[in-house]
């Protein structure tokens, strides 16, 4: 489960001239009808293939890239994705490009390979915007999500030092999972705690999933010539900026969204090396789907939420 898929059913999205009104994922160019069967993160087993498509695939057990990507480059510019733009995984079937099904080489069980699809792919592509580097130290926002807690690991999988902002009661999963530090959020002052955990040491990138009121806080926070990355907005979309912080500070804002071929087959190499693992945080019965996306909106877990057909 993933905000993309609350978000888009809540139609939160809102457009470039109002924030508030009610607009899907595309903003432009939509691609949503009805009836539409949402779900991004999908592991599966083939069975049946259409024309020109190798029969011996049947029987192989596959991670789908999500993507849509109607573009044979890795422009993400007229991206879409399976769950809007098509039919994605919450059902018994799913029909999809043959290239977008991925063998993967690992004994995970299905409920733990579906953890990595979306969130791990958009973690990668805000690592890989923001160019961040081994031995450098990036804050994660909203650090206990499905996104927050990947870029952890991925960040460690680069070689980078994560430090994590989340809410009371999850500091010791995110230590557990490679934080090398945890900062509480809405315990004392922001920027002097992110100060603390990070030793004294410059911020070299910010991957942001939560902005609302501490964004500004964020820019203060990242070193000059730092770099800001963001792929959602959780704490509220619309924030306070004073451009003077932007460009005195000579910093790079990115905004991410999905990822590319290239970002879901390194994701591929990690799984298969063992450089990531899943954080399953609960399993439900499709035919509970409600609960579900109660108990995912109310994040009260670390990592992610798998839904399974009956």
């Amino acid at each position: 489960m993933n905000n993309t898929d609350v978000w888009v059913r809540e139609g939160a999205y809102g457009t470039e001239d109002d924030p508030q009104a009610v607009s899907t994922w595309r903003r432009q160019d939509n691609t949503l009808t009805f009836p539409r069967i949402q779900g991004t993160d999908t592991v599966g087993h083939v069975v049946a293939v259409g024309d020109g498509v190798d029969p011996s695939r049947i029987g192989e057990r596959v991670m789908v890239d999500f993507s849509i990507y109607n573009r044979d480059d890795d422009s993400l510019a007229d991206i879409d994705y399976m769950g809007h733009g098509r039919d994605g995984g919450y059902a018994e079937y799913m029909a999809l490009p043959a290239e977008n099904a991925h063998v993967v080489a690992t004994d995970l069980t299905d409920i733990e390979l579906a953890t990595f699809c979306c969130a791990y792919l958009t973690g990668e592509r805000m690592l890989e915007r923001a160019r961040l580097a081994a031995g450098e130290r990036v804050l994660v926002t909203g650090a206990s999500g499905g996104v927050g807690s990947a870029i952890i690991q991925l960040a460690r999988a680069r070689g980078a030092v994560p430090i994590a902002v989340t809410a009371p009661g999850k500091e010791a999963a995110l230590l557990e999972i490679g934080a090398q530090a945890v900062v509480t959020r809405g315990e004392g002052d922001f920027v002097e705690a992110v100060a603390r955990a990070a030793g004294g040491e410059p911020i070299d990138v910010v991957a942001d999933l939560v902005a609302g009121p501490m964004f500004n806080d964020l820019l203060k926070i990242l070193r000059p010539e730092g770099r800001y990355t963001t792929a959602g907005a959780i704490g509220g979309p619309v924030v306070r900026l004073d451009l003077r912080t932007m460009y005195l500070k000579q910093l790079e804002l990115h905004g991410s969204s999905q990822g590319s071929r290239a970002d879901f087959r390194r994701l591929v190499g990690y799984i298969e090396d063992r450089k990531i693992r899943p954080l399953v945080g609960g399993v439900y019965p499709l035919s509970d789907f409600h609960r579900a996306q109660t108990d995912f909106m109310a994040k009260n877990f670390v990592g992610k939420l798998v839904v399974t057909p009956d």
